[in-house]
């Protein structure tokens, strides 16, 4: 079975999304076990605890959808993105389909991802679908790892914990090239706790100019504009 509207055509690089998007499915059993610890944080208004959402979410895909994938190929042909960097890498879904066009541009993605058994089967399925010389995942903490990336920056997928986009976006400011596409997930699911982070990026203050696209769990969509106005 295809993985569908890929707009790209690599049997190798198709097979292993196949496979990731698959075994992220099955994850919705995982979430049913789990909503009685859900409504426990629920309760004592500890949803935004670091401790729940590492219980939570340590183990889970939480992925990009295909679509988010789709686009975030096309956008980074269509901007010719060299230098790519992504925070939370997770299992490499969403790195495999930025590898993909970090290979057809000639650049590399840089990712991150803070738990070890992730980061070491997110290179892996890099490694499976043929990229490994197109991505490197930084395991550790984003804001220890990313200070040394060199610049300029092309395009930026936030996907980690979500209390922590506004630091990494600060890291990464002074590295994005005048243009360069700033792209955040979970802007729905997750509303309360990334509700600064999006009047940061929409503020126009902050050298960006932002919306939140309805797309699966929501995608703030910012293009860096410098020292323009916005």
């Amino acid at each position: 079975m295809s993985v569908g509207n890929l707009p790209f055509r690599d049997p190798r690089i198709e097979a292993v999304l196949n496979r990731l998007h698959r075994q992220a499915a099955a994850d919705k059993w995982k979430i049913a076990r789990r909503v009685p610890l859900l409504a426990w944080a629920a309760a004592r208004k500890k949803l935004q605890d670091k401790s729940f959402e590492y219980n939570f979410f340590h183990d889970l895909y939480i992925p990009v959808s295909r679509e988010q994938g789709a686009m975030l190929y096309l956008i980074a042909r269509a901007i010719d993105a060299r230098r790519i960097v992504e925070f939370g890498s997770s299992f490499g879904i969403s790195a495999i389909y930025l590898a993909a066009a970090a290979r057809d541009n000639g650049g590399q993605v840089i990712g991150s991802e803070l738990e070890p058994s992730k980061h070491a089967q997110a290179m892996k399925n890099i490694e499976d679908a043929g990229l490994l010389g197109y991505a490197k995942i930084l395991a550790g903490d984003a804001r220890e790892t990313f200070p040394s990336i060199a610049g300029p920056v092309d395009l930026v997928l936030l996907d980690g914990w979500k209390a922590m986009y506004i630091p990494v976006i600060e890291i990464l400011k002074p590295k994005l090239r005048s243009g360069a596409i700033v792209l955040a997930d979970n802007i729905f699911t997750f509303k309360k706790v990334l509700q600064p982070f999006v009047d940061y990026m929409q503020s126009g203050e902050n050298g960006f100019a932002s919306t939140t696209l309805r797309i699966s769990d929501g995608f703030e969509f910012s293009v860096f504009a410098a020292n323009r106005p916005v």
